[in-house]
């Protein structure tokens, strides 16, 4: 299986960054190929200008990261995104690559004229999984905050255009946790990837 992973944190001691070393070993271990688009060290522009609105009315992406990235999800199997949950939601380098790669003729199309209803152009994408990290606790960013990561990626996003394979990894009040429950998340995780399988 060809799987892509996004990963977005700046810094490489973050908790995030183990969890992609973690994520990236039980593939390994489970005989798949991976592709790692780091959005930071790509220096990945997150703004869309008014050169990319016009590509988004004409589906052609202007953005010459944007057309890279979205031919190395067109060849994957299964799309991994990790990235910290700052503000309850998504840091703005992986909000940019949502507004900028999930794009009309990129990675959906519409099925009418009224533009009402869609359907994925990523056909050999079976699966999106989700692997965020925050200090909140998870009862209180669900009925707080309404599981905002959830209804933004996995249904505003993912579910609106068309895929229904779709599951939220939630590593939650990181910092108050032990080094060794946070080593504990990490080997599951290792585990679990080692024998993904969508």
């Amino acid at each position: 299986m060809k799987v892509v992973i996004v990963f977005n944190h700046p810094y490489d001691g973050s908790f995030c960054n183990a969890i992609l070393q973690s994520v990236t070993k039980g593939l390994i271990k489970g005989n798949h190929q991976i592709d790692l688009i780091h959005l930071d060290k790509d220096h990945f522009n997150p703004v869309m200008t008014a050169d990319d609105l016009k590509g988004f009315r004409n589906k052609k992406p202007a953005d010459p990261k944007v057309i890279e990235y979205s031919h190395t999800i067109k060849n994957a199997d299964h799309l991994i995104f990790i990235f910290p949950i700052w503000w309850e939601l998504m840091p703005a380098m992986t909000k940019g690559f949502i507004d900028k790669v999930i794009f009309p003729g990129v990675a959906y199309d519409y099925k009418n004229a009224s533009n009402t209803m869609m359907k994925p152009l990523w056909n050999k994408l079976k699966g999106v999984t989700v692997i965020t990290t925050m200090n909140t606790p998870n009862w209180l960013y669900w009925l707080l905050f309404g599981n905002a990561i959830k209804k933004a990626m996995l249904m505003g996003t993912f579910w609106k255009i068309g895929f229904k394979n779709r599951k939220w990894i939630s590593y939650n009040q990181v910092k108050q946790v032990s080094k060794e429950k946070r080593e504990e998340w990490l080997t599951i995780l290792e585990n679990k990837f080692s024998t993904f399988a969508q």
